[in-house]
């Protein structure tokens, strides 16, 4: 890594114990295709993850200037949203720029994201937009976390799993890596050895993402799962901000990213909460 600034940034984003990022991702109001309750309460969603142990949070430009002064702890890092995705339009869902990284480092955030979606149609701008912001990372210092998911965060997982699949979100990762991702978001491709199989391809950390609203069991076995086939933590919105409790939730995965109890014991201290 050539950049002093990119390596200090990098060391607070994976910061958790054992090079960990429980990152909480709270840019939902630029992606759902409906608005979600729970974000009325974006301040507090906020303080909740920070105090359950998530060390970074994902969000856009306003809201990062009205919540961030008032939640954010010394340690935790701000990952700026560069871009925005149009899931009601008719032509299809398109990913479009928002926001720059120059205005990344104004702000004070630590990493930049950008939703990489290829469908076929808009691939070429894409690949364009990730390799702009993969130079303009590296010319500046900022870490660039790709999330190299399937084009839409709102598909159902069964028509995502058949349209597209592992093969997909591997080409996905390994391409954005090329481009410059410093750090790789990926959907869970529904078995360790194929997750396993990103990790190794991907050859920087991997993220998890924590997907679509599910029972907690199945969630956290997903998230451990996750974890032995390589995964470095995980970035999490809905399955966080949609639970009742918030920051209890948020404890249990950092539990199983960064501790070494057992998912039974980890499920009973949840319920407990």
């Amino acid at each position: 890594m050539s950049s002093l600034g990119k390596m200090v940034r990098m060391k607070r984003l994976m910061g958790g114990p054992g090079g960990t990022s429980i990152i909480f991702a709270i840019d939902h109001g630029m992606t759902s295709p409906i608005f979600l309750d729970p974000l009325i309460n974006t301040k507090d969603l906020v303080k909740q993850a920070i105090a359950g142990g998530a060390n970074v949070v994902m969000m856009g430009r306003n809201f990062a200037k009205m919540v961030v002064p008032e939640t954010f702890k010394g340690e935790t890092s701000l990952a700026l949203l560069l871009s925005a995705s149009t899931p009601r339009c008719t032509d299809g869902n398109r990913i479009v720029p928002v926001a720059q990284v120059e205005e990344a480092l104004r702000l004070g955030a630590d990493a930049v994201v950008v939703y990489v979606s290829l469908q076929g149609r808009y691939d070429a701008e894409m690949i364009k937009f990730v390799g702009e912001v993969g130079e303009a990372c590296e010319e500046m210092g900022m870490p660039l976390i790709a999330e190299a998911e399937y084009p839409s965060a709102y598909m159902p997982s069964q028509q995502q799993n058949g349209e597209y699949g592992e093969e997909y979100l591997i080409y996905n990762a390994r391409l954005c890596v090329e481009l410059g991702a410093d750090i790789v978001k990926s959907n869970w491709t529904g078995e360790v050895a194929s997750f396993h199989k990103l990790v190794r391809a991907a050859s920087v950390p991997v993220v998890v993402a924590g997907g679509h609203l599910v029972e907690d069991e199945k969630f956290l076995e997903m998230m451990v799962q996750a974890k032995e086939a390589g995964a470095k933590g995980c970035s999490v919105g809905r399955n966080i901000f949609q639970h009742q409790n918030p920051k209890a939730i948020t404890k249990a995965i950092c539990d199983v990213f960064r501790g070494k109890k057992r998912i039974e014991e980890i499920l009973s201290e949840l319920r407990n909460a």
